[in-house]
């Protein structure tokens, strides 16, 4: 991750990740847009389907229902399989989107050490429980994970301090308040990342509502890092007979869009 983000800076440009969930729409077709999106994108975001999704809008609620359904649906495992193909078949840096309860089923120090073998640079748990915190950011660590937190929107100075001292690798700045909003963003958007920025130190990325090209290309010339997920999903859902190649041209589109986004050098 640091080496994506270092690329993208040295570019004068923001970096992308594209947020997928495993499974979705089946393990085969899954695995074929993972390797697409990786093409494209500096950074490849992989979701672990549940069931209970607080902070998802219908498309991903939709799409992590059907990557559960069914007698061959999602497993654990399928993460860690992925993830290991991503990083060795390809440059991009490689982090888990989880809510808190997949990992504490399955074991918040099992799935630490079986991510960071199969590739993985780090882990947002949007819904971690603040008591759960303090263990879970030692066993990301002695895994060699980064801790990535999403930060609230309406932040005080103290709140923003804590994160600073408790997350690591990067910070995530939302939109808004569910993923997959399509409305104008917000003209506060880019003080709430400099303010990220200013008081953690470090590279914010900026996702949840972020719904086209256009709007990539403007968050682009203020966040460190853009995040793109319901609208490649979106994208899928609207060609079922070829979700892949529709979400490798999702991933060209929003590319193109941030990579033309050029920023002064800092």
């Amino acid at each position: 991750m640091d080496y994506a983000l270092a690329t993208s800076r040295e570019e004068q440009r923001a970096a992308l990740a594209i947020y997928l969930p495993v499974g979705y729409p089946n393990r085969a077709a899954s695995r074929e847009a993972l390797l697409l999106a990786a093409e494209h994108a500096d950074v490849v975001e992989v979701g672990v389907p549940h069931h209970t999704c607080p902070m998802d809008g219908p498309v991903i609620r939709q799409a992590a229902a059907q990557a559960l359904a069914g007698s061959d649906g999602f497993q654990m495992r399928d993460l860690f399989a992925a993830a290991v193909e991503l990083t060795a078949r390809t440059r991009t840096a490689l982090v888990v989107m989880s809510y808190w309860e997949p990992i504490r089923s399955y074991s918040p120090r099992a799935f630490a050490r079986e991510l960071a073998a199969a590739g993985g640079a780090g882990v947002l748990v949007p819904d971690l429980p603040p008591h759960a915190a303090p263990l879970w950011g030692e066993t990301a660590a002695e895994a060699g994970l980064y801790t990535v937190a999403l930060a609230p929107r309406h932040a005080s100075s103290a709140r923003l301090a804590e994160l600073g001292a408790t997350t690591t690798g990067m910070l995530y700045a939302p939109a808004t308040g569910l993923t997959g909003t399509q409305r104008p963003l917000s003209p506060y958007l880019p003080r709430l990342v400099r303010r990220l920025r200013e008081a953690t130190g470090l590279p914010v990325a900026t996702g949840i509502g972020i719904s086209s090209p256009q709007q990539a290309a403007q968050v682009a010339g203020f966040s460190d890092a853009v995040v793109i997920g319901s609208a490649v999903i979106r994208r899928m859902q609207s060609q079922p007979d070829a979700p892949a190649p529709a979400a490798a041209a999702a991933c060209r589109d929003f590319a193109q869009a941030v990579r033309q986004a050029r920023r002064p050098a800092a």
